[in-house]
């Protein structure tokens, strides 16, 4: 996972135009004219929800390392005995990969449509680092959007 220029999704601008009596290619800065942002979460409100949804993760990783969901797989998220947070993928009873989440790191959670993903699907970033430059420490995707509302039935994949 990149990092997205900070904590906006994405920017677009456009040129101004030229005013009267500039040469002709002459370079103007961009102006912006959308930003795009996430709604923040506080990290424990935030696990608790996802605690609640653990086969709507399609992908969970930092920016070294990604574990990707499958049909075989399935998502395990637990705490340990210090209460840190930890996302497992696992086929069986094999654990495939493991994530430890040091929760004193992440500053909230920002949740916006997956700029990569299918339609619906959610990118929700750890955001840590100091206040003066943020960024994602931790990300996961989700198959929709947070809704502390939804609840889903406990099915096998298929």
């Amino acid at each position: 996972m990149g990092r997205r220029g900070g904590l906006d999704a994405s920017r677009t601008g456009t040129a101004a135009s030229a005013p009267s009596g500039a040469p002709d290619g002459a370079i103007l800065p961009l102006m912006p004219v959308t930003v795009e942002t996430g709604t923040t979460l506080a990290f424990d409100r935030f696990w608790r929800w996802l605690k609640r949804h653990p086969n709507c993760i399609l992908r969970a990783g930092t920016s070294d390392a990604f574990l990707y969901d499958d049909e075989d797989l399935h998502w395990h998220l637990e705490e340990d005995e210090e209460r840190t947070p930890t996302v497992q993928v696992l086929r069986g009873k094999q654990l495939l990969g493991e994530i430890v989440i040091e929760a004193r790191e992440v500053m909230f959670v920002q949740a916006m449509p997956d700029p990569d993903g299918e339609q619906g699907q959610f990118l929700f970033e750890l955001v840590g680092g100091s206040g003066d430059e943020p960024y994602a420490v931790y990300h996961v995707v989700v198959a929709h959007g947070f809704d502390e509302e939804a609840q889903h039935r406990p099915q096998l994949k298929q």
